[in-house]
């Protein structure tokens, strides 16, 4: 479904920076309609330009999505002014770098309403509209950290559980109901992203995220199939792979190498400011944009991404191979 200008609506909450960045900016070069949902002001006015540069059309609502009001509002005035929404991605998040013991309450709470509470809001905010018309996409932003949780990210890893506890929940009442509205789980790798640079932290290092890190390009170009296609899940890297099954296969074998490396992998040897601004309350000053400082790291692709993307056709040339084979075996 199209609005009548012809266009695709999409709604990205997080869409000033890092994966949301990265995610409105692909939808724009596929001629869709956005809406850009975000806290920072001077984000969403290059998320703007950005998507507008793309071929997009762009429309920016300053919005809390920890705030319900304000997601429902947001979703009026752009459904007002693009049209009805055909896909909602869910990818608002904040985080803590900090050892449980060393967080507040407060924090926590921040962290669980944002990343947790804001995909529940956008969800219900979405499902109300597309129920009603039979259609629709939502795409929620997960991690490899909803199945494994890691060291210093209590809060963050808590979040991304709740999401997939919550999504699952969904998916199936959407089935129940014979609902045409489908949902569909990225969980990601690493991602060079802004957030390193502006996430609060307790810990007197520069954070980073854990190598293999992948440019947020990558991730937008596995969510733009995932709002188009009919997938349970998308797992994007192969240390995404890794982590679930490895998690899945082997629990306590990740405990103890978490134990040993979880640490030092998140730390990075960037000079670090103890006085830094965050953005757990109050946005940072300029515009983010879509990539982080570590760039040099970064894989520009995901094979994995492509692998699962093809997954079908794959399995037919397979299963041809196979048959080839047994019937040039008994020919034989």
């Amino acid at each position: 479904m199209t609005d009548d200008r012809g266009r695709e609506v999409v709604v990205v909450s997080g869409a000033t920076s890092g994966v949301g960045r990265a995610v409105a900016q692909k939808f724009g070069e596929e001629g869709a309609a956005v809406g850009l949902l975000a806290r920072s002001e001077d984000g969403l006015e290059g998320a703007v330009e950005d998507v507008e540069a793309a071929g997009g059309r762009a429309h920016a609502v300053e919005t809390d999505v920890s705030e319900y009001e304000q997601v429902e509002a947001a979703a009026d005035e752009i459904e007002e002014e693009l049209g009805d929404i055909d896909v909602w991605v869910n990818n608002a998040m904040v985080t803590v770098f900090s050892e449980v013991q060393d967080l507040e309450p407060d924090e926590y709470q921040q962290v669980t309403d944002v990343t947790y509470l804001g995909t529940v809001y956008g969800s219900k905010v979405a499902l109300d509209r597309m129920a009603e018309r039979g259609e629709g996409k939502l795409v929620q932003i997960g991690s490899a950290l909803s199945y494994r949780a890691i060291p210093l990210q209590s809060a963050y890893c808590g979040a991304k559980f709740a999401i997939r506890g919550f999504t699952d929940s969904l998916r199936v009442e959407l089935k129940h109901n014979d609902s045409d509205v489908g949902v569909t789980m990225v969980q990601l790798p690493a991602v060079n992203t802004p957030q390193f640079e502006h996430s609060r932290t307790h810990v007197d290092e520069h954070p980073q995220p854990v190598a293999p890190i992948y440019q947020p390009e990558v991730i937008a170009d596995g969510v733009y199939w995932a709002a188009h296609n009919d997938r349970r899940e998308l797992y994007i890297g192969r240390s995404t792979l890794k982590t679930i099954w490895g998690n899945k296969i082997a629990p306590w074998f990740a405990d103890w190498m978490l134990s040993r490396n979880g640490y030092e992998g998140q730390f990075s040897d960037k000079p670090y400011d103890p006085d830094r601004p965050d953005n757990l309350y109050d946005t940072t000053e300029g515009d983010p944009g879509a990539r982080g400082v570590f760039g040099d790291k970064s894989l520009d692709s995901s094979l994995e991404l492509q692998l699962a993307k093809h997954r079908e056709g794959l399995g037919v040339a397979l299963v041809a191979m196979l048959l080839l084979a047994v019937r040039t075996l008994w020919d034989d």
